[in-house]
């Protein structure tokens, strides 16, 4: 399988260039956010809850 990077789905940069606001796209916490595979941003509580993983992670 190709390598693919995680891309914001507000402005299609990857998580160390995005500039955009970064909060939970669940519960809109602003701490300890990171991008996820489907272009959004969860907290760690969401990501754990509903098995999202950032980029390291796959």
């Amino acid at each position: 399988m190709a390598y693919r990077e995680f891309r914001c789905l507000v402005c299609d940069q990857t998580e160390d260039r995005c500039t955009c606001v970064k909060y939970c796209a669940l519960c809109h916490a602003d701490y300890s956010v990171r991008l996820t595979e489907d272009g959004q941003y969860y907290c760690l509580d969401c990501r754990e809850a509903c098995d999202y993983r950032t980029q390291e992670q796959v």
